[in-house]
């Protein structure tokens, strides 16, 4: 156990009810090997308090499970992203707009912070890119030693900006199923936080902040449907999390749908949904514009579905096609985003949903460039 931890927080794991301390640095269910779920109850939040606090996502510091005070170190003022118009009942939220320019950081910085009074000793972190370029900003801002495992794919941008923030690449030969692996052997080591975003429960509790600004500029009320894209599903099930708080706490009148968004190249999530199933069969890999979200197993399959089935939400799949054509007509109305922040676009598209909806976008796309035209 390591010293300087400032929350009694325990791990808890949703299959087996086996708990861990936090200060444990247990990454994982010892009895089933699944990703831990966090014991803890948000507070309700006023939103009349809100106006003189800090404007980054630390301003909802009744739902973190992290105390705000003393200030975070790691922070780099992640968060309160704009939300413009793009269709009548249709808005995005810019997530890209964010210090690493990606969602991401909204769980990154969490992971830094609690990395970071934990006292660890190391942090390793596997990515396709953006998680990996995210935890590395924020590890380089808590100063703290940090190794980010990566698939020889990644894209070279990705790989430059996690380098210029000083964190040691491990470029792993195979796809991203062998780079988690190897991180996880890394993880197992004595005193290394694993700054897992599919893991560690606290990064979606900095994902749920994505809602919380939503209910805030909304004015105190949410979209009848959230639109999110589906790999491991962190924005997601974050988003499922802070819908259920501000329920619970009498915020919202009622929980938005949750749509979920896959390529139809890579669905198991899309195809265990149609199936009526509890979890997802491991999909064979394929290629595909929205490789951020090409996950063939998701460990948190079972979550997801059922976070979306409550919701009364559903799945949808789009086509490389209509992949690359959102980007491009996102572009051509000033929004230059990867592909993968296209996919909920693209679904919005082809069916819009009844009532309003808000679809994110989370990475820019400078990450990655345009996708190319089809000869």
């Amino acid at each position: 156990m390591l010293s300087g931890m400032t929350t009694d927080e325990t791990y808890l794991c949703p299959d087996c009810g086996v708990r861990s301390p936090v200060s444990e640095l247990t990454w994982h269910c010892p009895r089933c090997g699944g990703p831990w779920d966090l014991d803890f109850t948000a507070a309700p939040v006023d939103r009349s308090a809100l106006a003189g606090r800090v404007n980054s996502l630390w301003r909802y510091e009744e739902v973190l499970p992290l105390p705000a005070v003393p200030a975070p170190h790691a922070s780099l003022g992640e968060g309160r992203t704009p939300l413009v118009a793009l269709t009548d009942g249709v808005s995005a939220k810019l997530d890209y707009l964010m210090p690493t320019l990606s969602f991401k950081d909204r769980g990154a910085v969490l992971l830094a912070e609690l990395a970071s009074r934990l006292g660890a000793r190391r942090v390793v972190a596997d990515s396709s890119g953006n998680a990996g370029t995210a935890v590395a900003a924020y590890g380089a801002r808590a100063g703290l030693d940090c190794t980010v495992y990566v698939p020889e794919a990644t894209s070279p941008k990705k790989l430059e900006q996690i380098a210029a923030h000083g964190a040691r690449l491990e470029i792993v030969p195979g796809d991203r199923e062998a780079t988690a692996q190897a991180a996880r052997a890394a993880a197992d080591e004595p005193g290394v936080f694993y700054a897992s975003h599919v893991y560690n429960p606290y990064f979606l509790h900095g994902t749920k902040t994505y809602v919380y600004e939503l209910w805030e500029d909304l004015g105190g009320r949410l979209p009848d449907t959230l639109v999110v894209p589906a790999g491991n599903g962190t924005l997601l099930l974050g988003a499922a999390l802070a819908t259920a708080e501000l329920h619970a706490h009498g915020l919202i009148p009622r929980r938005p749908a949750l749509l979920a968004v896959q390529a139809a190249a890579v669905a198991p999530l899309a195809e265990a949904y149609a199936a009526g199933a509890d979890t997802a069969t491991a999909a064979p890999a394929a290629p595909t514009l929205a490789e951020g979200i090409a996950i063939t197993a998701p460990p948190r399959a079972r979550q997801i579905l059922r976070a979306v089935r409550e919701s009364g939400g559903g799945f949808r799949t789009v086509t490389e096609d209509q992949i690359r054509d959102a980007q491009r007509d996102l572009a051509s109305r000033g929004l230059f985003v990867e592909p993968t922040s296209a996919v909920c676009w693209a679904a919005v598209r082809a069916e819009p949903p009844a009532g309003s909806a808000v679809v994110p976008l989370c990475g820019a796309g400078a990450k990655t460039g345009l996708a190319p035209a089809v000869r």
